[in-house]
């Protein structure tokens, strides 16, 4: 089902970082449910490449492109923009989604640790903006739209999205930037921050009814969907029954 205001998307190319499971997967698949050419990329496409094949077998109009990158590496984001770049002319939706957790906190956490998060987190989703933008540019696309996936661990996001913001109105563009802050979705993460307690994991989301990623996709249609002239900057959710 095609969504009011989603027609000018159609064959338009989106890039999903982190999109081999949970939020990423759920976004990429609604995205090409739309008729867009979706770039899906993770360090590991064997998943994106099932989801692939699963939107095709459905008949869905657009396309899921799996690439592999790893996002702590700068190289290799750069030549995945390039590669972007000569096949299918460039990015006009960046949707920023990866993200790491990892059980270091600030008071007994590890320095490595704190890299790897601020890496991925902060660094990458900072690297694929500018480059998604720098696409756009040099080609005068000037309706893409740029939206980061906010976390527990990403908060340094809020404020980059909103500095996004304002740069894009000094340089008199109409390219959006939005941030959405899900609340507990029920993906992997949780397995994947209490790798050694996978109890505690389950228990994560055992205790109340938790988003699931499709809630998420949701509210990215709905983002890309509104009118040029509306800027959504900010979206928060979480499940009706989270306390903190």
């Amino acid at each position: 089902m095609a969504r009011p205001g989603m027609e000018r998307w159609r064959d338009r190319l989106a890039l999903v970082t982190g999109a081999s499971g949970g939020i990423g997967a759920a976004v990429a698949r609604a995205l090409v449910q739309q008729g867009l050419k979706v770039v899906g990329c993770a360090r590991t496409v064997g998943n994106i490449e099932e989801l692939a094949a699963e939107c095709k077998s459905a008949g869905y109009p657009g396309t899921l492109i799996p690439y592999r990158c790893d996002l702590s590496n700068e190289e290799d984001i750069l030549s995945m923009f390039s590669a972007i770049r000569s096949q299918h002319s460039g990015v006009d939706i960046c949707i920023n989604n990866a993200g790491l957790a990892r059980p270091d906190t600030l008071l007994s956490g590890s320095t490595s640790g704190w890299k790897d998060m601020f890496n991925v987190n902060v660094l990458a989703l900072s690297i694929c903006t500018r480059e998604a933008y720098q696409s756009m540019k040099e080609r005068n696309v000037d309706d893409g739209h740029i939206i980061n996936i906010n976390s527990a661990t990403k908060y340094a996001v809020t404020a980059l999205t909103e500095g996004l913001r304002q740069e894009l109105r000094e340089a008199q563009t109409h390219i959006r930037a939005t941030c959405i802050s899900p609340g507990v979705v029920e993906t992997q993460f949780a397995f994947k921050l209490h790798d050694k307690d996978p109890e505690k994991a389950a228990a994560t989301y055992e205790q109340m009814k938790c988003l699931k990623p499709e809630d998420v996709a949701e509210a990215v249609i709905y983002v890309l969907s509104t009118p040029a002239h509306i800027q959504i900057g900010d979206i928060q959710m979480r499940p009706t029954e989270q306390v903190t």
